[in-house]
């Protein structure tokens, strides 16, 4: 199955050599490019693409502006891209933002075109980016800033079961679920139940959300391992 890709950056540079790395690729298909984040929306809507590439800075709307219109689109609009934001900084609030907006994750944009190419498989396949540790470190340390965590997030955590909380615990830590399956000795498939599970109680999109909410409801402090 082919992947669907736009790319929406302001700088034409940066889109020509994704572009030409993506489409080099025999199971990616750059479908549209944008300079800004309203056209990014409009390609989008249109060209119904299974990941975009995201800008964090840009004119007209921003990268983060643009990942929430896609991401929660008005009334009718049935196609959910999966979000891919890119950035030059490591630790970003407008990043943090975007994941717990729904983003799947983020990729720096000085990384290896490998890194590219592998980010793009991976977020197309419906994981979120987040094992390199910079995406952990960044939402570890916008958590340490915010304030104590509201009622009903702690009234939510109480929904899940022991085994839940375990494993929501070692997806915030950066586990995979392979990693997962084998510190609880589990078998994987039973380790992605109990991870759906988790996103369905407590309404969660994908793991990056739930390693924020892991952070912001106080269930795992920043800096534990």
């Amino acid at each position: 199955m082919t992947i669907r890709v736009i790319i929406v950056d302001d700088q034409a540079m940066v889109r020509a050599g994704f572009a030409a790395l993506l489409a080099a690729q025999s199971d990616i298909d750059v479908v549209g490019e944008a300079p800004d984040g309203k056209k990014g929306v409009e390609v989008g809507r249109s060209t119904h693409p299974d990941v975009v590439l995201m800008d964090v800075r840009m004119p007209e709307m921003d990268g983060l502006a643009a990942a929430r219109a896609l991401l929660n689109p008005p009334p009718g609009v049935v196609h959910l891209p999966k979000v891919l934001m890119l950035t030059t900084f490591d630790v970003d609030d407008y990043v943090y933002e975007a994941l717990r907006a729904g983003a799947s994750g983020f990729l720096l944009k000085d990384a290896p075109p490998a890194d590219l190419i592998s980010a793009v498989r991976v977020v197309a396949s419906g994981e979120a980016l987040l094992a390199p540790s910079v995406t952990r470190r960044l939402i570890a340390d916008f958590a340490k800033q915010r304030p104590a965590p509201p009622k009903d997030q702690s009234l939510q955590l109480n929904g899940l079961t022991p085994r839940e909380t375990e494993v929501l615990v070692l997806i915030a830590r950066g586990l995979s679920n392979q990693e997962i399956a084998e510190r609880l000795v589990l078998a994987e498939q039973t380790v992605k139940t109990h991870i759906g599970r988790v996103l369905s109680k407590l309404g969660l999109r994908d793991r990056a959300q739930a390693v924020i909410f892991a952070y912001e409801s106080g269930l795992v402090t920043p800096g534990e391992q």
